[in-house]
């Protein structure tokens, strides 16, 4: 698969409408080639290099096998986990001033299951716990940030 986004490329800068310093939005995000027997998506957007550990600032999950984008403010009426900052949905990169540039991991997972998750509104870990057990296959975006 290959997960890509209009806003920015692979390994370049996320723009700050999408981040703690703009809109705190997710960024619009589209993929193609995706297995046979792909029933679900789900994404999840984490930080390696946040001071604590790897950090979740968002998973969207139940994504119906048949969609290839999210658009831009796409989260409205999708089923979302709560991040690693305790909110319910998308919370954009926002490293420590001065901590150089993170990267932001975009992870699309190809599910062969049409739901995910039973419990409502999980945390983010338990959605990527559950979808690498129901994984068709990945792609990644990385986005960097940083204050």
């Amino acid at each position: 698969m290959r997960l890509a986004s209009q806003a920015f490329e692979d390994g370049e800068r996320i723009p700050h409408r999408f981040t703690c310093e703009g809109e705190d939005e997710p960024p619009p995000l589209e993929w193609t080639n995706v297995p046979p027997g792909t029933m679900s998506f789900a994404i999840v957007c984490s930080d390696p290099d946040a001071p604590s550990g790897t950090f979740r600032h968002w998973a969207v999950y139940d994504i119906p096998g048949n969609v290839r984008h999210l658009p831009d403010r796409a989260h409205t009426g999708l089923k979302e986990a709560v991040n690693d900052f305790g909110r319910l949905g998308y919370r954009g990169p926002c490293p420590p001033v001065g901590h150089g540039l993170h990267r932001y991991r975009f992870r699309l997972y190809a599910l062969d299951v049409p739901t995910l998750v039973p419990s409502p509104h999980p945390p983010c870990r338990e959605v990527e716990h559950a979808a690498h057990q129901h994984t068709l296959g990945t792609a990644e975006l990385v986005g960097l940030f940083g204050r």
